[in-house]
């Protein structure tokens, strides 16, 4: 393994597919151990209540609608990074870079608190029609919106790593985090009787101490420890990246709220079921989203010192081992839906939903790794906003309009809205990937 000074990992020679393994699974199992995070939240909420596994469901959506800024941040800042980090003036650059990235995770995590206290209990009443589970979903969400600060340092850093070829240190924090979160829960929900407010204290201790672990390990291999700066110029650039994946991860997050909304119409078990089985798919995607981390640092590096030709090589290759794990996963969603979702609730209506889901969004399993690798590899060369525009129509503009459509207006059950969603996925997967390769396609003419 090559390295720049300091251990970083040099991923612009050597073996496209040993990186992407190599990058791919420990940022898969980090992801893992993170979604097996919020399952173990929400099995921990069912047991305090159906009232709260819907609030809980509720909330988490509300809570990344505000925090997708911080999911930009960590894209935009591995890409930053990643490109500069193969260049023989990295040092002086990195540091502004990463210093500065810190900065904007403050203004950010501002705003958020913000907006957060402003506009959060308005969202959750939209997305509920009771009372009790509006009020917990309340009791949750602010005690992370004040202490958001945490992700978003956690953000950069983990980003700053991912570029840097470090995908260890960001999973050891997950891992560690998952198992800490399964003592503190039933210590802080029924030991001391926090109930709904415990398990967002838990969530809240532990991502202050991931933060301070992942600061910890980037100073160590920086030599310095960055200290967060303002710097106009290096900011702009930041937020140049930063911006378009923030908002394209906003814009996701609204889809998810008025997928969520429509589905709503058919009860808050519905909402529940939905939630948790996303929850489920999201576990069966955590390979292919490892392998979209891969890609922007591999990309990235390679984007630095203009060898265009190895991108190319890279998302292919990623391509490849998307559809492998396409094939892995698929009949999960289709035979085990149902013995998955009887896990976290005995309530027939949330299993059902959930298998429903499952079943019908498997057929989309594999436009959606490719989204991620395309989208991934976009970021990586600098071209952030495409994925926007498509973020748009794939998330907002054709479900709101078709499925006012088929729900408000025709009166149709699930099985129509969560078909449209399989639908949608795959035109804009197509039209992406038709895109991805046109601009790969430019790159080469420019190709050493």
């Amino acid at each position: 393994m090559s390295t720049t000074s300091r251990g970083f990992q040099d991923l612009t020679t050597g073996s496209i597919y040993q990186h992407l393994i190599k990058l791919a699974i420990p940022a898969s199992m980090g992801m893992l151990f993170n979604t097996l995070y919020n399952l173990t939240d929400n099995w921990f909420a069912g047991k305090i209540s159906d009232d709260a596994l819907v609030g809980l469901s509720i909330s988490s959506l509300v809570f990344y609608l505000f925090v997708g800024l911080l999911a930009g941040l960590q894209n935009g800042t591995s890409v930053m990074v990643s490109s500069e980090v193969s260049s023989t003036k990295a040092s002086d650059d990195l540091k502004c870079i990463i210093k500065n990235a810190i900065g904007v995770s403050f203004i950010f995590s501002i705003i958020i608190i913000i907006g957060g206290l402003l506009f959060a209990r308005d969202a959750i009443n939209w997305l509920s029609t009771q009372t009790a589970p509006s009020e917990l979903a309340w009791e949750y969400i602010q005690i992370l919106l004040v202490g958001n600060i945490a992700f978003a340092i956690s953000s950069v850093a983990a980003g700053a790593l991912m570029a840097l070829g470090d995908t260890k240190t960001n999973r050891n924090a997950l891992i560690v985090g998952f198992f800490a979160n399964l003592a503190l829960n039933p210590l802080l929900t029924f030991g001391l009787d926090m109930g709904v407010a415990g398990l967002a204290w838990a969530t809240l201790i532990i991502k202050l101490a991931s933060a301070f672990y992942l600061i910890k390990v980037l100073s160590h291999k920086l030599g310095y420890r960055p200290i967060p700066q303002f710097n106009l110029d290096t900011s702009s650039n930041i937020l140049r990246q930063v911006l378009p994946a923030s908002f394209n991860f906003f814009i996701m997050i609204i889809g998810s709220l008025i997928i969520t909304g429509f589905v709503s119409r058919f009860g808050d078990y519905a909402v529940a079921g939905y939630s948790v089985g996303l929850r489920l798919e999201q576990v069966l995607l955590l390979p292919a989203l490892g392998l979209n981390s891969a890609v922007i640092a591999i990309a990235g590096q390679n984007f630095g010192v203009q060898n265009y030709r190895r991108i190319a090589e890279t998302y292919r290759k990623g391509l490849l081992l998307g559809f492998t794990i396409s094939v892995v996963c698929i009949p999960i969603m289709v035979f085990l839906s149902p013995h998955l979702m009887g896990f976290f609730s005995p309530q027939t209506d949330i299993i059902n939903t959930g298998v429903t889901y499952l079943r019908i969004d498997a057929l989309a399993f594999f436009c959606y790794v490719s989204l991620f690798i395309s989208v991934a590899t976009l970021q990586a060369i600098k071209q952030p906003n495409f994925p926007v525009v498509m973020g748009l129509f794939r998330q907002l503009i054709l479900p709101l309009a078709i499925n006012y459509y088929l729900i408000i207006e025709l009166d149709l059950g699930l099985e129509w809205l969560f078909g449209s969603v399989a639908l949608i996925v795959l035109i804009s997967m197509m039209y992406t990937l038709l895109y991805t390769r046109s601009q790969l396609k430019k790159l080469a003419r420019f190709a050493v």
